[in-house]
């Protein structure tokens, strides 16, 4: 199975390519086959950041042919303006997964570090190191680019029933 996993921002989107391999009928081992960011110029509209994630995450799927998508859902920020904008992000990336027909996940920050590191309060460091540890990565990722990748576990995770505790992080598909 293969997961397109998504951390939207209009600026820096991480994104993440993660295929599950199932080793002798009974493990499973995890690869990311593709993750980075998409960097948007800040003298870049707000409009033609959101064409921009929407077509780069297209060319990533349109490659991959990931099965599923999974995103970062919304999180509490002290200004209505930067709330719309990451909406709007958020939105564009959606979009892209919803075109080619995948079903979209959506998990909280706080489950995903608390799914892949242990801690709902866990710091980006942590998260990068982590996601190098379990994916067997030669460096650690950048910071988006590894949210893209826990995001990609935390689904991963929470639809392994075997994963008690982890389950309640999964949502119904947006």
């Amino acid at each position: 199975m293969r997961v397109i996993s998504i951390d939207p921002a209009l600026r820096n989107t991480g994104y993440a390519v993660i295929e599950k391999v199932v080793k002798e009928g009974r493990s499973s081992d995890f690869r990311a086959l593709a993750y980075g960011v998409i960097k948007n110029p800040r003298n870049l509209r707000q409009s033609g950041c959101l064409v921009r994630i929407r077509e780069q995450l297209r060319d990533v799927i349109e490659e991959y042919q990931p099965e599923v998508c999974a995103v970062e859902g919304v999180i509490f920020v002290q200004s209505y303006k930067t709330a719309i904008t990451m909406g709007a992000a958020r939105g564009a990336a959606i979009i892209a997964a919803a075109e080619h027909g995948m079903e979209v996940y959506e998990y909280a920050p706080k489950r995903v570090k608390q799914a892949v590191v242990g801690r709902g309060s866990a710091d980006k460091q942590q998260v990068a190191f982590m996601m190098r540890a379990l994916l067997h990565l030669t460096e650690n990722p950048p910071p988006d680019a590894a949210d893209a990748l826990a995001i990609g576990m935390a689904h991963f995770y929470a639809s392994d029933s075997s994963k008690a505790g982890v389950t309640s992080a999964m949502t119904d598909p947006i």
